[in-house]
């Protein structure tokens, strides 16, 4: 047995665990709703496009805007078709879903990803407090999606890393176009 097969078997063990334990009718209910908010990003895409609206909060709101951008191209368009992992549905094809079956790969969550740029990005631009509830509505995504049985706890993991990287990544390149700005117009 090799490593991807050793984490596949631990993955595929605790989206079971969560179905037989942890389900019930009151997540069953909810799980569906929360995960809307990673949903295509729209959600977030919705507040990066507020936030550029305003001075005050118009530098996050390119951060932010980056992040999308780099987790679209790098998450959806790369990684997704690149690692191609079956969602465990596809695996357990005797589990009923609570939501539509998607068409694309498991790994790494979408969902997660923007959730995780978001809020981050809006932390380290010193929103701490919808950062922080941003952060809480990531986390609850990113269990909806094993909740929901469409990922795999790594992809929800991998989703997470690589969202606040990227929103690290991105806050870094806004800082310097903004430096750049600054120092040209002060000339």
């Amino acid at each position: 047995m090799g490593f991807f097969d050793w984490i596949q078997g631990i993955d595929l063990s605790a989206v079971r665990f969560v179905r037989e334990y942890v389900s019930c009718a009151f997540l069953d209910f909810v799980m569906p709703i929360i995960t809307l908010l990673g949903e295509d990003g729209i959600f977030w895409i919705a507040v990066t496009i507020l936030m550029l609206i305003f001075k005050k909060t118009r530098k996050c709101g390119f951060v932010m805007a980056l992040s999308l951008i780099f987790g679209l191209l790098v998450g959806n368009l790369t990684l997704k078709p690149l690692v191609a992992r079956p969602r465990p549905y596809s695996i357990d094809t005797d589990v009923k879903l609570l939501i539509d079956g998607l068409s694309d790969y498991s790994f790494p969550s979408g969902h997660t990803l923007a959730c995780f740029e978001a809020a981050v990005s809006l932390l380290v631009c010193r929103y701490k407090k919808a950062g922080a509830a941003a952060l809480v509505a990531a986390f609850l995504v990113a269990f909806s999606r094993v909740y929901l049985y469409v990922h795999y706890p790594t992809d929800v993991i991998a989703g997470a890393v690589l969202g606040t990287l990227i929103a690290f990544i991105s806050c870094h390149i806004v800082n310097k176009i903004y430096d750049k700005v600054q120092k040209s117009e002060t000339l």
